[in-house]
């Protein structure tokens, strides 16, 4: 089938090992057990905007995956939901993957570009940037995100369904360093368990952390 070709054949994900939206995509390949290679794409300083780079992802971000027959795909979300077809990690019932689908929006439209963008600003901007006026307006509607999450969890253990899956992955990356843009999980006890519980999965694979300059920026910001 057109759709399932190179799913077989090793993958390479273009991708900034700090970055939620990477980890997403090697978190699942590493619980997969699948082969791929990774190109280490420092996105914060300008790798994505090279000529080469952008006649592949004319948008100019990470992660990036191209298959073993050179056609690539672009959006952490999207890229899960491929890698994820026809395992454990995707349910079966169109019910469920609707909801998992409608966390994987939440996750994109109402809390990373909260969360995430706080952690960046705190650890990838001058201490004068001008963005850092924006961090209040984040920081408050970063906790609205993880406060809609919290009620869920109150009532179920995963975000994908009955059990783990990609929807739980793609909340889970920039929700375990939302402290590092100076929003703190301490109020969260349903999200601080199932954090625990994505942590014990089979395969589970920690972010790395940020480099010496970006952690020191984030010691400084929170």
């Amino acid at each position: 089938m057109a759709g399932t070709k190179g799913r077989g054949a090793v993958i390479t994900v273009h991708g900034f090992s700090p970055s939620g939206n990477c980890h997403k995509v090697r978190l699942l390949l590493e619980q997969l057990g699948r082969p791929y290679r990774w190109v280490e794409t420092d996105s914060a300083r300008g790798a994505t905007r090279t000529p080469e780079y952008l006649a592949r992802n004319p948008n100019g971000k990470v992660p990036m995956l191209e298959t073993g027959d050179g056609r690539v795909l672009v959006e952490s979300n999207a890229i899960l939901h491929w890698l994820a077809q026809d395992t454990p990690y995707w349910p079966t019932d169109a019910w469920q993957q609707s909801h998992a689908l409608a966390w994987m929006f939440f996750e994109q439209y109402s809390h990373e570009p909260y969360v995430a963008v706080a952690r960046f600003i705190c650890g990838w901007t001058p201490a004068d940037s001008p963005r850092r006026a924006d961090l209040p307006a984040l920081r408050d509607k970063g906790h609205a995100a993880l406060a809609v999450m919290e009620r869920h969890l109150a009532d179920h253990d995963w975000f994908s369904g009955a059990g783990y899956g990609i929807a739980d992955i793609a909340l889970f990356a920039y929700t375990r360093v939302a402290p590092e843009g100076g929003i703190p999980l301490e109020g969260y006890p349903a999200i601080t368990r199932w954090l625990a519980r994505v942590e014990a999965m089979p395969g589970f694979m920690p972010m790395p952390p940020p480099d010496a300059e970006a952690a020191a920026r984030i010691a400084q910001s929170t």
